[in-house]
Parts: C-alpha cells; structure tokens; sequence
C-alpha cells in the first residue's frame, strides 16, 4: 500500500513539472518578437550541386605484342611517361627458351646470344601517367596480358540531375573537393556535356565533364567528388536572409518592415538570385534599411480592413539533388 501511494505521489509531481514546463515555454513564444535585421551588400553566387568521380579523360591498356616473358620495367606507377618512350623490355617466347638453355653454357654464351637475339621493346602510345602497373620481372604474358595502364589527363566526371542540366554550360566555372580532401577546393571548367543520359532507380543525371589547368598530386582515379557549378555571381549587392521574403498568391514578394506604432509595415520588392541562406534584393530595399524576421508565416490581406499579422504564404522549399555515381 505504501509503495502504491509513493508511486501516485511521484506521478502526480511529474505530471504538474511537465505542465510547468509546457506553460513556461509557451509564455516564451508567445512573448518572442519578430527579428529586426539591417540590409547590407555583399556577394551571392547561384550554384547547381553535383557529385561525381576522378577519372582519365582517355585510358590506354598497355599489353605485349607477342607471348613471351617480361625481362625489364623501366617505369613504375605514378611516373609521367612521354609518347614513344620506351616502358619496358621483353622477351618473345622463343628468345626466352634460348637464353634459359645459354645460360647452363656460361656466360660468354649467354651474352652471345643476347647480342644476336635482341629483346622487344614496350612503347607507352601516348605522354601521360602511368596509373597501373600490372606485371613483375620474369613473369609470362600472353598477347592479352596487360602490362601496364596509362591516362593522358584525370578530369572530373559529375553526374548533374536532368532538373539542373539546362544551368550548367560549357565553359562555366566549377569548384571541386574530394571526398577523400575536404579541406582542399581545386578550380576546374566545364568542356563537354554528355547527350546521353542515365537512368538509376528512375532518377536521371547527365555526365558533365571538368578539367582543371593543374591537375593536384593528390588526385586519384576514382576519388569521389563533390561539384559545385556556378551559374552566376554577384558581388556588391543588397542582400537579406531568405526567410524574410514572402511569395504572394498574385506573384509579387513582399518583406515586412517596422511601422508606425510599433506594428509591421509591408513592403513590395523584386528579387534577383539566391542560395541557401540569402536572397539578392534588385528593387524595395537599399543598404541600411530595417527588415522584419517574424516566427510566424503572415502574408497581409489586401483591403482597408487588411492586418499584416493574417497567417498564410511562405517561401517554397528547394529541391535537393541526388547523389549518383556510376
């Protein structure tokens, strides 16, 4: 029984605590005041995001022209190589077998034979990096075998959702980080957009490809990428937060601004371009003017009985673009 009413008596005290709360932070919202912020000038840039990959803009598997063994590699993955430079040295399988049977006659034998049966040399095809290296001395390779990889230039491959294609030009700037850097940003340009699109679970993205003037040391085939392509940018012009303005049912944008009396006045503005937080004001407002950030969404109802704290309107939300790789 005791137990009982010692169990009632601290329900009862959580119950009024939690009502005490309640009761408190509703004082607290019904008390707080719309925000006043100062309009000033700064800069503002409209991006399409996108993800994507580090990839060779052209990729050559390099592999031996005959059967034989490998007797030399002369360059090692991660060196540049220039076109005709030669990479490596083989044997065919005919030289091998008579170079292993001079080498039980001696060594003037073996460097006789040698002289008259010259190895065959493995040629890189272009100037670029070798980016695989996929065989080891003495191995045995056949005509398939691949020997080395190289890549002439690593670009970036972003995959741009077909929302956000019609943004992105060539051309245009775009700032890269890796995954594996976030720290780092590298500047590249937009030089080709892919007339091919893919389809992935139904959500369709375009491959866009990005070169850099300086490809950084630190960048690896395949390292995932985060693209940001800017569509345009502005620099010394009237801004505020994006939640000050509201989208009227006729089209028109309005901000509230501090009235007479204490009460908020309505102010009709034209906006140019935004991102995620801030909103460039083209007409309406100038630097140094007062804006109201209210809690509440309100849009004013037109007519002589209008109040400007009628709930209603807000701003649409934005899309968010899909993260693909292929």
């Amino acid at each position: 029984m005791k137990k009982s009413l010692i169990w009632i008596v601290i329900s009862v005290a959580l119950v009024i605590a939690g009502s005490w709360f309640l009761f408190k932070n509703s004082k607290k919202q019904k008390s707080a005041g719309p925000r006043i912020i100062t309009v000033t000038l700064g800069s503002i840039k409209k991006t399409v995001e996108a993800t994507g990959y580090v990839s060779p803009l052209n990729r050559v598997e390099i592999k031996p022209p005959m059967s034989g063994r490998i007797e030399n590699l002369l360059v090692h993955e991660g060196d540049h190589v220039n076109q005709g430079q030669i990479l490596a040295w083989m044997s065919s399988s005919d030289r091998a077998a008579i170079l292993d049977a001079a080498r039980s006659q001696g060594p003037d034998a073996l460097k006789k034979w040698e002289d008259d049966y010259k190895p065959t040399p493995i040629i890189a095809p272009l100037s670029g990096a070798i980016i695989l290296e996929n065989v080891v001395v003495g191995q045995t390779v056949e005509p398939g075998t691949v020997i080395y990889a190289m890549s002439d230039f690593l670009i970036v491959l972003a995959q741009v959702d077909e929302s956000d294609i019609e943004h992105v030009s060539k051309g245009m700037t775009a700032m890269i980080t890796l995954d594996s850097y976030p720290n780092k940003s590298v500047e590249g340009k937009v030089f080709s957009i892919l007339y091919e699109g893919r389809n992935v679970s139904n959500v369709i993205t375009y491959g866009v490809k990005v070169k850099m003037d300086k490809v950084p040391d630190f960048f690896r085939s395949q390292m995932t990428a985060n693209i940001s392509f800017i569509v345009s940018k502005k620099d010394n012009v009237v801004l505020i937060p994006v939640s000050a303005v509201r989208d009227m049912p006729d089209g028109t944008k309005q901000v509230f601004v501090p009235g007479a009396n204490g009460k908020p006045g309505v102010r009709e503005v034209t906006t140019g371009i935004e991102d995620n937080n801030n909103i460039e004001i083209t007409s309406g407002l100038q630097e140094g003017d007062s804006v109201l950030i209210t809690r509440s969404k309100y849009v004013p109802q037109q007519g002589p009985q209008s109040s400007p704290l009628t709930l209603g309107g807000s701003r649409p939300s934005g899309s968010s673009g899909q993260r693909q790789r292929q």
